[in-house]
């Protein structure tokens, strides 16, 4: 298996539907439109390809100075424990540069992820969720 990882490469949102689907990522996947807007409106996008297939992708928003905020890592199941993820997320770090900081909310099942992955559980931090429970 030969992955291909692309920078913001425009993504179809069927595609990272199936993607969402199979990692077991909590987003609201019966909605192609608001995924596509989601996509659309994200500045920094790290997708991972087997062939033409899209296995995996990180997308984020960014000023590239300062912060990054890492809305999704998500990666299908069949794909997953090969280091994609981890690679995602080192790819997502050289775009911003060493100067920016890279923010991330986990969910529930995948808290045991990312302090192996660099990140540091932050308790100076509030959130105002959406009030769609999708």
């Amino acid at each position: 298996m030969e992955i291909q990882f692309r920078i913001n490469e425009k993504l179809n949102a069927r595609d990272v539907i199936d993607v969402f689907k199979s990692s077991g990522i909590n987003r609201p996947v019966e909605d192609v439109k608001r995924i596509q807007t989601m996509l659309d409106n994200s500045n920094l996008i790290i997708s991972a390809w087997n062939g033409s297939e899209l296995i995996a992708l990180a997308r984020a928003v960014t000023d590239f100075t300062y912060c990054c905020y890492l809305s999704d890592i998500a990666v299908k199941k069949e794909h997953q424990k090969f280091g994609i993820g981890r690679t995602l997320i080192e790819l997502t770090q050289e775009a911003i540069g060493e100067d920016t900081m890279l923010i991330f909310l986990s969910n529930m099942t995948a808290l045991e992820f990312h302090p192996k992955e660099g990140f540091e559980k932050v308790e100076n931090g509030y959130i105002i969720k959406r009030k769609a429970k999708r």
